[in-house]
């Protein structure tokens, strides 16, 4: 299926995650359906809802627009309470960004 509108502008992602995977207690990984996160999803997530930033100064942080960084932050929320409430397993992976954390 061919992708309609402007190409996705990859975000810039202070903090990829170092666990991929979060999956209920006590069931198989291989039992279990998988709802996939995109790494900018995560870090919409923990810019608003660890950080506190307000949308418009993280999707600024991430190089996006309010629009764009809305429509990741609606699409991680929806994704991870789709998860917690039918029992799911969340992998995190993939996605269009660019890492901004400085190696030491």
């Amino acid at each position: 299926m061919k992708e309609r509108g402007r190409p996705k502008c990859p975000r810039r992602v202070e903090h990829t995650p170092e666990v991929v995977y979060f999956k209920p207690r006590g069931v198989p990984l291989c039992e279990l359906e998988v709802v996939a996160l995109a790494v900018e999803e995560l870090e919409a997530l923990r810019l608003v809802d660890i950080e506190g930033l307000t949308q418009e100064d993280a999707a600024y942080q991430m190089g996006i627009s309010r629009r764009s960084f809305w429509e990741d932050l609606q699409s991680a929320r929806k994704k991870v309470a789709i998860a917690l409430t039918t029992g799911k397993a969340i992998e995190i992976a993939g996605g269009n960004y660019v890492s901004t954390k400085e190696h030491t």
